[in-house]
């Protein structure tokens, strides 16, 4: 996969949340078209800011059905064009759903063909998480803060929190985003859930 965009930090952070999503495939960052070009990469899938394809349009224009363009909020030009978009000033958790429902869409059967190592080791990080943590991760990813999740659950606060961190030491994360991907790939949550 390739991303290609101007903003450094907004390149490595969209990075981060694809190798979350798909570790054994590479994703490389670019800062324009002539830079990927320059590498001859084979790509299999080209995440593009919105004004490199605005200025590279010809260019995409064979790879539509492969090519995500990255957009600051209102996107129907794009979409009007044929185009999957990501809005990338929205929270990392609804960029990360945006994602997986472009993977979805992509993949009818939710998979590749192939289980990477990755998502085998998910698997057995999801048999680590008691029921109770997978009652909380689920309505974590829903956008619960920690007082409604006691509510919902009927426990204390400070249980609620004890959850938390135990999960966030078992997953190795305290992102949102990457909970998200996490609960969604265990089955713990729905996309449409969220």
């Amino acid at each position: 996969m390739s991303i290609i965009c101007k903003n450094t930090l907004s390149g490595m952070a969209l990075r981060s949340l694809l190798y979350d999503l798909a570790p054994s495939i590479d994703v490389v960052c670019y800062g324009s078209v002539e830079e990927l070009i320059r590498s001859n990469a084979h790509v299999a899938h080209y995440f593009v800011s919105a004004d490199i394809l605005f200025h590279n349009a010809e260019y995409f224009q064979p790879y539509m059905r492969r090519t995500i363009v990255l957009v600051e909020g209102e996107a129907s030009p794009f979409v009007q064009s044929g185009y999957r978009t990501i809005d990338i000033t929205a929270s990392e958790q609804h960029i990360v759903r945006a994602i997986m429902e472009i993977h979805r869409v992509g993949h009818p059967m939710g998979q590749h063909p192939h289980v990477s190592p990755a998502a085998e080791h998910s698997s057995h990080e999801q048999a680590q998480l008691s029921s109770r943590e997978r009652d909380v991760l689920r309505l974590v990813v829903k956008g619960y803060i920690n007082k409604e999740i006691a509510d919902k659950l009927n426990i204390s606060l400070a249980t609620v929190i004890f959850h938390r961190n135990n999960i966030s030491e078992k997953l190795q994360t305290r992102s949102i985003g990457r909970l998200t991907i996490y609960a969604v790939l265990n089955n713990i949550v729905q996309l449409s859930d969220i």
